[in-house]
């Protein structure tokens, strides 16, 4: 049998503070620190810096 992943789900939320964010996983053992893209924000119509949150 194969192990789990050690994949966590995460939420990028968006710093313009519109409420919108993406969902995506990553591996918590390759990358310990915060992620932080640069994405579209739909809401705004512009990139905008996306970081990471813990989803509920």
């Amino acid at each position: 049998m194969a192990k789990k992943g050690g994949r966590e789900k995460i939420k990028l939320v968006s710093t313009a503070e519109t409420g919108f964010y993406y969902t995506t996983t990553k591996n918590k053992r390759t990358t310990p620190d915060k992620l932080e893209f640069k994405k579209f924000d739909p809401v705004v119509r512009k990139h905008v810096v996306f970081k990471e949150a813990k989803i509920k």
